[in-house]
């Protein structure tokens, strides 16, 4: 337990009161258990649009906007509804609308070797193993109204992907061997045969996040190492049923490769360079992706599909590995650098994304300090929505209830789960395509020449399509 884990359980202790009890009052006071308040007062290191300043949490958990208030739903350590321990290293999570109103939780645990919280299942993959899932049932009151163990028997899930028909796509962090696969989660039917069955053809690699295309099928994966290389997957079965994706397919990796032309045009210049997708070995894919030249990106993290635009970050990119924000266009088929960070204060280490449902995109950070969710919107404005105040400890998972009133949230370590509502958005269909194609905050998009963007605009590109090119030391001009 660390200093600042010290402090913030001393605190309610002596407050006399449970983590599940803070809720931060919509007159911008911390209400502890309906006995105690505490006036707070506005922080914010970033804020434009958005929901305004930060209002300080005097337990110390989690600033949020005035009007906004969090429950603490879920602590490692604590009990399952069978008894057990809810085991640590929270991570990715995904809603999905339940029974009577509620919303079931699938969240990833990224545990390996010996833990004093483990994942103890009933149908493990490999019985020593520690890692795996826990599904939550949520109720209308955002309270627990059931916990449990959903997978197990795997090792390090990390940010992982929901599908859209309703199952969670876990994704193991690690090289080990036997390990590095995917597994298919059914928050409906928990430890089945197929949680512990691995989907081999996509790949045995340190996997982090997936993301589907609806429209196609196509499981789009990224790969947390270094180099590290964006897959996708192309099943074999697109019926999109729970257990489509065992059925085998053929796994690929991005790459730029000169593209043919019309030599007698005299409009266009120079190579001519676009994205092609590589069959790779399922079984040693970053080796392959590497021998036959594919995009080397830094550290590839969150992954998000939404308005036929499929987004994912790159966590230690850039000039001062702070972080790029990558989108990825399959009807175009156009790569975009849509953000890159140049400052700590703006983006550090970005991590899980998502788009909210009124269609803004936000941004949980990994950066090992004070880590927050960042906020930008079609219109070019950036805000701050929450720094966790625990200690050092990413954020992961984020996501909405199905009604989108409800954003759940995990700090990884101590492990605890968030509820945060207030007076988000409506839900905003349109917004959220629209988010797909808008420009990125000016301050926030990439930095490129007159001459390069001269050149994207001759030959038909973006100046965002154009960067992702350069930054990658495509010889474009």
């Amino acid at each position: 337990m660390n200093k600042h884990d010290m402090n913030r359980r001393d605190f309610l202790k002596a407050s006399g009161i449970s983590t599940a009890a803070l809720a931060l009052g919509t007159t911008g006071i911390m209400s502890l258990g309906g006995d105690k308040v505490f006036a707070g007062t506005s922080k914010n290191r970033n804020a434009a649009g958005g929901y305004g300043p930060l209002v300080k949490d005097p337990g110390g958990v989690m600033d949020l906007p005035r009007g906004f208030q969090y429950r603490i739903i879920s602590e490692e350590g604590r009990s399952l509804s069978d008894g057990r321990p809810v085991p640590a290293k929270f991570d990715g999570m995904a809603a999905y609308t339940g029974a009577h109103n509620s919303t079931i939780l699938v969240r990833n645990h990224e545990l390996s070797g010996n833990s004093k919280y483990p994942v103890i299942g009933k149908n493990p993959y490999r019985r020593e193993e520690t890692g795996g899932t826990t599904s939550l049932v949520v109720g209308p009151d955002r309270k627990v109204r059931k916990e449990y163990v959903s997978s197990s028997g795997t090792i390090r899930n990390c940010a992982g992907g929901s599908t859209p028909w309703g199952t969670w796509l876990t994704c193991e962090e690690t090289l080990e061997e036997g390990h590095g696969y995917v597994f298919e989660v059914d928050p409906n039917d928990p430890e089945n045969n197929i949680s512990k069955t691995p989907i081999r053809d996509m790949g045995a690699f340190s996997h982090e996040a997936t993301a589907i295309d609806p429209a196609t099928g196509i499981v789009y994966l990224t790969e947390d190492a270094g180099p590290s290389y964006l897959y996708r997957y192309l099943p074999n079965d697109r019926s999109q049923k729970v257990g489509a994706l065992q059925k085998g397919g053929k796994l690929q990796a991005a790459a730029f490769e000169e593209m043919s032309r019309d030599e007698t045009s005299h409009f266009h210049t120079g190579q001519k360079f676009g994205i092609v997708w590589k069959d790779v070995d399922p079984e040693k894919p970053t080796l392959d992706a590497g021998r036959k030249g594919c995009i080397a990106f830094s550290r590839l993290e969150g992954a998000y599909f939404e308005g036929g635009v499929f987004w994912f970050d790159d966590t230690s990119a850039g000039n001062k590995d702070l972080g790029r924000v990558y989108r990825y266009i399959p009807a175009t088929n156009t790569l975009e650098l849509f953000y890159e960070s140049t400052a700590q204060n703006d983006l550090e280490m970005p991590d899980n994304i998502c788009i909210t449902p009124w269609g803004d995109l936000w941004i949980a950070e990994d950066g090992g300090g004070v880590d927050r969710v960042i906020g930008m919107t079609p219109e070019g404005e950036t805000y701050v929505f929450a720094e966790n105040k625990v200690n050092d400890s990413e954020l992961a998972g984020p996501t909405f209830s199905t009604d989108g009133r409800t954003f759940f949230i995990n700090i990884q370590s101590p492990g605890m789960t968030f509820a945060i509502w207030g007076p988000f958005a409506r839900k905003n269909a349109a917004r959220r395509r629209l988010m797909g194609h808008a420009a990125p905050p000016a301050a926030y998009a990439p930095n490129i020449s007159d001459k390069l963007s001269a050149f994207a605009e001759v030959q038909g590109m973006s100046d965002l399509e154009a960067a992702a090119f350069e930054r990658h030391g495509m010889p474009i001009l």
